[in-house]
């Protein structure tokens, strides 16, 4: 950072956009490490909300027979809204996610892999498969994902994902966001909104649009190059720890974390078993909002509340201690039990 803002952006100024330009592209080649991408299949630009809208566009395009849009109805808030926001603009149908959902329609579904409550880890290989086999697609949203599991997308079987940078990927607030385009894809690709970073001949201003055929037809305008910079950091650190180190350090947090909960008689919804869980713990109370407030007021403990009644406690293995879990769960305890 202190390099791109006292010598790029300060002195060099826009002789800089000679190597900043493909940025997107470059910090988006790191998320092979932890997302098992290949090199030219990921751009890393704009927020997930923006991505995810790009994501369903694509794959409605290359379904285009296909009128209806799947989400779950207890899916991460955004996600829904961007799929029935899509919906009433193009006159599509939203149809509800469960195990019995009738997919021989759809063009595409739209689900987490890890739930944003319990944190629980759907089966994303069989999903996937399922989808394809009645002629869908599935756009995986990563963002409680990346960084916190070991995850691989080829061998899991899929094609489109979104995620941040922001949580477990150390990027923090207004970090920019990705997409993953399989390259077998990228050329036939349509996305709803045409920016002069996805036009091959980008400085010829005059030209109809053209884009590229690579995973820069996803890009839009100018990229945030600070936030990018401190993006490309925030993977490379997650890069250089190892996904199998950081999801064994993850599965062990969460695991002490469970201890902690049975030991203060605490309720929660996170599931036992190390492999469908991510990293974070889900405690139900009837009062959870109010706990979130007095942890921080009184404690300064940083929890979440999710709505009715969870109180939300984040684990990141590069940063979160054992003595971290138990200090929060024991204040949150108290606050419970005064």
């Amino acid at each position: 950072m202190k390099q791109v803002i006292e010598t790029e952006w300060a002195a060099d100024l826009i002789s800089s956009w000679e190597h900043w330009l493909d940025m997107p592209r470059k910090v988006g080649d790191r998320m092979g490490l932890i997302i098992g991408s290949r090199p030219g299949e990921v751009a890393v630009h704009d927020n997930t909300t923006l991505n995810i809208f790009q994501g369903v566009h694509m794959a409605l395009g290359l379904c285009p027979d296909r009128k209806v849009v799947v989400v779950a109805a207890d899916e991460f808030p955004t996600d829904r809204y961007v799929v029935e926001g899509i919906a009433h603009d193009l006159g599509l149908s939203v149809r509800a996610l469960t195990p019995d959902t009738d997919l021989s329609d759809v063009a595409v579904v739209v689900r987490s892999v890890i739930d944003y409550r319990t944190a629980e880890v759907c089966d994303v290989a069989a999903c996937t498969a399922h989808a394809r086999e009645q002629g869908a697609l599935v756009l995986w949203d990563l963002s409680h994902t990346a960084g916190a599991i070991e995850f691989d997308v080829h061998a899991l079987g899929v094609e489109l994902a979104v995620g941040c940078t922001y949580k477990f990927l150390n990027g923090g607030p207004g970090a920019p966001a990705w997409a993953f385009v399989a390259e077998h894809l990228q050329s036939q690709i349509q996305q709803p909104i045409k920016g002069w970073f996805a036009q091959k001949d980008q400085f010829a201003m005059e030209k109809p649009f053209a884009p590229h055929d690579d995973i820069r037809r996803v890009l839009l305008g100018t990229p945030n190059m600070l936030s990018l910079v401190a993006a490309e950091e925030g993977i490379a650190l997650s890069g250089r720890a190892g996904m199998p180190a950081i999801a064994k350090k993850g599965q062990a947090l969460t695991k002490f974390g469970l201890g902690v909960i049975d030991h203060f008689g605490l309720t929660t919804s996170t599931p036992r078993e190390a492999t469908r869980r991510g990293c974070h713990l889900a405690v139900h109370h009837h009062n959870a909002a109010q706990l979130v407030t007095d942890l921080a007021s009184q404690f300064k403990v940083i929890a979440d509340v999710r709505p009715p009644d969870i109180v939300r406690l984040g684990l990141s293995p590069l940063t979160t201690r054992y003595t971290d879990v138990w200090d929060g769960l024991e204040k949150l305890s108290r606050l419970i039990n005064q």
